[in-house]
């Protein structure tokens, strides 16, 4: 009875037949190659040079072979060798080269640190990588995601990446990496520079930001905004923002010379901002050569009930600007909106492989930083067009979900009248909108 019992279960299991068809799990990838192909792959190439005489790859199409990797769930530069090839070499046209050509393009496009010497005779390593970034700011014009001659807001900072490499230096985090100064328009990087990990975030930033800003100008892109961290409150950096933008706003350090005249202020205004209760004011301040700069104030009385020293019962916050005109709220909630751009680290750190820098060395690691955040702001054209909504996706969708929803569906390329055609096995009809075949 048992026997006849364990007989019939296997008879009501499922028969599994094995099929030799290159049916591939990645068909969603595909249209995204030709797409990046038809965008990017000629301003990249314009940009960057031939690279080889010979039949070798071209650099638009290293770049894209590196973006397979982030759009097809990997998580590392080998990915593409170790698990994709079998599927990305089904496309009829589009070539997809192996990690060791990326790493090799990588190290090609690299380009020489700029040493610094501190007043204490220390040395710290800065790459500017000119080439790359001038790719980053051509491609993002060529895509219209920027417009010669229309002014922007623009947000600064450092992010300090964890990485045990050769040229690692040891952060005041307390671990080895680098500290590169990003530089972001809305949600898409426009500039960034690698920096050892143990440079203070003020050291020659002021130069950092040149460079930076005059590539944009060259291209006729206006900043009319600029929000940065107290990382960034200093005489020759406040210069150089000045000179670059039409405002500025600037997290004050704790300043003691001040606290007097804070104290001292009358008119203080009650607000209420993410349902937290603030005073706000403001008034002049002289800081160097007598030019006279706003200090925004946000006060808020402590909860603890312990008392600081300088600050008795409430925590000042300052914000330093030369905008003279808007009002104290505006002021604030603008400068409240830099903790958003947190979330572009984010995405950069768990979905395009800054987590997992592929090489050992600085220069070439900026190179491998700068060709990821080009990734990612082709991403982000991707997320605004209004075809993925038809996928359950949107504009702030993080790459795992774009990943499961579109790119993840079963696919098979047939020639049929001498046409080459991606066949979809899915329910979902906007494929069809968005697929195009491919001849020859």
């Amino acid at each position: 009875m048992l026997q006849k019992k364990i007989v019939n279960t296997i008879d009501d299991m499922a028969k599994i037949q094995i099929k030799s068809d290159k049916v591939t799990p990645f068909g969603g990838i595909f249209s995204i190659m030709e797409k990046f192909s038809q965008e990017l792959e000629p301003v990249i190439n314009k940009t960057l040079g031939q690279r080889c005489l010979s039949n070798g790859y071209k650099y638009g199409e290293i770049i894209r072979s590196l973006m397979t990797v982030y759009f097809c769930g990997g998580s590392c530069v080998e990915d593409v060798t170790s698990h994709l090839m079998s599927h990305l070499s089904l496309h009829p046209n589009l070539k997809t080269c192996s990690s060791d050509t990326i790493l090799r393009a990588i190290r090609e496009l690299s380009e020489n640190n700029i040493s610094y010497e501190s007043d204490k005779g220390k040395v710290y390593d800065f790459n500017a990588c000119d080439k790359v970034n001038d790719l980053l700011l051509d491609a993002l014009l060529s895509c219209g995601q920027l417009n010669a001659g229309q002014g922007y807001d623009f947000d600064f900072d450092h992010q300090f990446i964890e990485t045990e490499k050769y040229d690692a230096k040891r952060t005041y985090k307390k671990f080895l990496g680098y500290s590169p100064g990003v530089a972001v328009i809305g949600d898409l990087i426009v500039g960034l520079e690698n920096r050892d990990g143990n440079a203070n975030v003020r050291f020659h930033q002021s130069d950092t930001l040149n460079r930076i800003f005059s590539r944009m100008e060259s291209r006729g892109i206006k900043i009319e905004r600029v929000r940065m961290d107290c990382g960034s409150c200093s005489r020759d950096i406040v210069e150089t923002v000045e000179k670059h933008s039409n405002h500025f706003y600037i997290r004050g350090g704790r300043c003691n010379a001040f606290y007097n005249d804070m104290f001292a202020l009358r008119g203080w205004k009650s607000v209420e901002i993410d349902n937290q209760l603030y005073e706000l004011n403001s008034m002049l301040v002289e800081k160097w050569d007598n030019k006279a700069y706003r200090l925004v104030i946000q006060r808020q009385r402590r909860r603890d009930g312990i008392l600081d020293l300088w600050e008795g019962d409430y925590t000042y916050r300052c914000i330093l600007t030369n905008d003279y005109d808007s009002s104290p709220l505006d002021i604030v909630l603008f400068y409240n909106k830099r903790g958003g751009k947190e979330r572009i680290f984010d995405d950069m750190n768990n979905g395009f492989g800054w987590d997992r820098l592929p090489k050992s060395f600085m220069n070439e690691n900026a190179v491998f930083l700068l060709l990821t955040a080009l990734i990612r702001n082709f991403y982000k054209l991707l997320m605004n067009d209004d075809k993925v909504k038809d996928f359950g996706l949107k504009p702030t969708s993080r790459i795992k979900s774009f990943v499961f929803r579109f790119v993840t569906v079963a696919a098979k390329w047939i020639r049929t009248s001498r046409w080459n055609i991606l066949k979809i096995y899915s329910d979902k009809q906007a494929y069809s909108s968005i697929f195009i075949t491919a001849d020859g």
